[in-house]
């Protein structure tokens, strides 16, 4: 027994020395350890977030400008008449068998851009509508009015009769940077007051969804948007428009990561032509371009492979008479760099005719600034009365009594010159006779230019009766 408890005592008093000892050196060991690694870089996990005391909170809190912008985006709802059937609509009337056509309606989105009322939408959203109606953030409903579209931009402008509405404030989508952060608000799938966030993902996007007939020079932005969302704000973390929702790439039909906006720049120039003038002006530089590449640089020996080449001058532009000369190529404008023709687009359809505007160009490898004074499509600061008849066919003159009988017609004008190359090499002569303008029969010379204005920016057919007695159709474009 004694045995026992002598072999218990030394037991603990071996194990109370060697912890002990333990303590001793392991206390001295992580001493030395703290000192040696106060001088090394501290390795953190993966997830590891920065104290908020050295954070700047604001970049990503999106509630005031979320809170500024969402009562300022309506609720657009297009009531429109479809036909049913096509065939006997064209035989007897629209409203034959009593249809009167099928009723569709589309929803979008609108930004409310002052206190009185206006609201800036796509022209899409509106597009063919026999009733429009807004439906504020409060659910008021208003009927609206067209003030104007231009479909080129795919931007409208409608009107409600209301005072003191929020409204939101345009900002210079010129100084959008890549990497910004931007709100979308608008209403998907009839979802009101749907608020999403992203980044601007590129500027001066071209996605060609309009075969070249649009101007396309987007604001790219990962912001999710979706079917009811067109016509709708992007803003910036300020809360001021930075762009209009317009379109998404997608194969689903719904939003798969991209989506795109025209700068509010060029939004806001063409509501301000709407309501001043009743239709948009548009500035031209007077400029055949090709955007540069790295295979045309080397056929140029130029030292850079971003920009826009000047492959020919119109004879009446702005560009010619500055100064500018073929194989230019243009780098920068005022103080926008242009990288490609979507940067150039962009730019131009900012501005208006009589706007002067620095042009950079790199010619010979040198850089060289030319003030050019922008014109319209024919060269000229304002429109004059005759002037797409004039440019766009040639001069017209009411027809004669002799060829009215001769052809049996009480209607038509008549050329007294050819100046359309399209219709000169079709053997259009003086004398012979346009009879109609995107389908409508023609009396005067006033009517034709009228019929032209009426589709800028689009193509009309041309019916002509020859010196030979047969009726040819001429497809035109009509510049915006």
């Amino acid at each position: 027994m004694k045995k026992i408890i002598s072999l218990v005592f030394a037991s603990i008093l071996g194990g109370a020395i060697a912890l002990g000892t333990y303590v001793y050196i392991l206390g001295d060991a992580e001493i030395v350890e703290g000192l040696e690694v106060s001088n090394q870089p501290k390795a953190v996990q993966a997830n590891f977030r920065i104290p908020s005391s050295t954070y700047a909170a604001e970049v990503t809190d999106f509630t005031k400008a979320a809170e500024e912008t969402v009562h300022a985006v309506v609720h657009v709802k297009n009531v429109a008449v479809s036909r049913t059937n096509p065939i006997i609509e064209f035989f007897y009337g629209p409203d034959a068998g009593g249809s009167g056509g099928k009723t569709t309606i589309g929803t979008g989105s609108g930004v409310i851009i002052s206190p009185d009322g206006y609201i800036i939408t796509n022209n899409h959203v509106i597009k063919g509508a026999k009733e429009i109606e807004i439906t504020l953030n409060n659910q008021k409903s208003y009927p609206a009015k067209v003030i104007g579209a231009h479909p080129n931009s795919d931007i409208a402008l409608v009107k409600i009769d209301a005072t003191d509405l929020p409204f939101v404030s345009f900002a210079n989508s010129d100084n959008v940077k890549v990497g910004e952060w931007v709100l979308a608000v608008g209403n998907p799938f009839n979802l009101t007051s749907t608020v999403t966030a992203g980044i601007v993902s590129a500027k001066a996007r071209n996605i060609n969804i309009s075969g070249g007939k649009m101007i396309e020079s987007f604001i790219q932005t990962d912001a999710a948007v979706n079917p009811g969302n067109s016509g709708g704000a992007l803003v910036n973390v300020r809360g001021e428009l930075v762009g209009i929702n317009t379109a998404i790439t997608s194969q689903t039909g719904s939003f798969v990561g991209y989506s795109f906006a025209v700068p509010s720049n060029i939004a806001k120039k063409v509501v301000e032509d709407l309501i001043e003038y009743g239709d948009v002006r548009t500035a031209y530089l007077g400029i055949q371009a090709v955007p540069l590449n790295g295979e045309i640089a080397k056929e140029l020996d130029v030292n850079r492979t971003q920009g826009v080449l000047v492959s020919g001058l119109l004879e009446n532009g702005g560009a010619k008479k500055a100064g500018i000369k073929e194989n230019d190529i243009i780098i920068q404008m005022d103080q926008i760099a242009i990288n490609k023709y979507a940067d150039l687009q962009g730019f131009l359809s900012s501005k208006r005719p009589g706007d002067v505007v620095a042009v950079t160009v790199l010619r010979d490898n040198k850089e060289k600034k030319i003030d050019v004074k922008l014109g319209n499509q024919f060269g000229k600061e304002s429109i004059g009365k005759l002037d797409f008849s004039k440019n766009l066919l040639g001069d017209l003159e009411k027809i004669s009594k002799k060829a009215a009988s001769k052809y049996r017609l009480n209607y038509g004008v008549q050329f007294k010159s050819v100046k359309n190359p399209l219709f000169k090499r079709n053997d259009i002569k003086e004398g012979n006779i346009i009879l109609s303008v995107a389908e409508t029969k023609v009396y005067e010379v006033q009517e034709v230019e009228d019929l032209l204005r009426a589709n800028k920016g689009g193509e009309v057919i041309i019916q002509i009766l020859n010196s030979e007695g047969y009726v040819e159709y001429f497809k035109i474009d009509i510049p915006d």
